[in-house]
């Protein structure tokens, strides 16, 4: 999906450690492609955010696509749990490098906190910018119910809804989104479920094993890094 609205932005100088680590980026990258290896795609996770519905019940607009979704209850830290399960599963590909949290939350703050009139993309790109990165993700989540009993036994059920989207700043345009929504069901609610129940060790699972359920599910249909 393609944002008219994109202007150029000039890359904002920044304060020395904040180049430094750019540019060290930059350079490991580079280095990579100058021994014949593919480049390494440089990468910053925006904080994923918790959609929160204004009355229970309502529709929560998603910010990049402006789509409405039904949202459900979402426990505290759900969204850096989700968060964290992905980063780890982008651990998993080569030639790729993750630009530390810490910094991309502290800039992508900052240059929304001086952009608030701004396009989001507009904004994403600038960050892109002082970060150095090809790709950013973000990821919306909109239910995290985790369950009520055990293992063995549940009164009732973990829930989980999220999205997540990559970017390429650069283009302005999505280059991947992947959907995640699902509550846990017995076998004998849905035996359409039985491959996921088991891959779930056969259990009632908790809302962070069902997140990782999820993201090894939506990342099947992941074509990967080609830029």
């Amino acid at each position: 999906m393609s944002n008219k609205s994109f202007k150029k932005i000039a890359c904002a100088g920044g304060i020395i450690i904040a180049f430094s680590l750019t540019a060290s980026l930059s350079c490991l990258a580079a280095e990579k492609a100058g021994h014949g290896e593919k480049a390494a795609v440089v990468i910053g996770v925006i904080p994923f955010q918790a959609m929160i519905p204004q009355e229970p019940g309502s529709m929560v607009i998603c910010p990049l696509c402006t789509t409405g979704h039904a949202a459900g209850r979402i426990a505290d830290g759900a969204e850096k749990i989700v968060e964290d399960i992905f980063v780890e599963k982008l651990g998993e590909f080569k030639n790729i490098i993750i630009i530390p949290q810490e910094r991309v939350a502290g800039v992508y703050k900052r240059i929304s906190a001086e952009s608030l009139r701004r396009p989001l993309f507009d904004v994403l790109k600038k960050a892109a910018n002082e970060l150095g990165a090809d790709v950013l993700a973000l990821g919306y989540i909109y239910r995290y119910i985790d369950r009520v009993g055990y293992g063995y036994s549940a009164k009732k059920p973990a829930s989980v809804a999220f999205e997540i989207y990559m970017i390429s700043p650069r283009e302005g345009e999505i280059i991947w989104r992947g959907v995640f929504d699902k509550t846990q069901k017995s076998l004998m609610e849905d035996l359409f479920q039985i491959s996921s129940f088991f891959k779930g060790g056969g259990k009632w699972l908790t809302a962070e094993e069902l997140s990782k359920q999820g993201m090894a599910e939506i990342f099947k249909k992941f074509p990967g890094f080609t830029l």
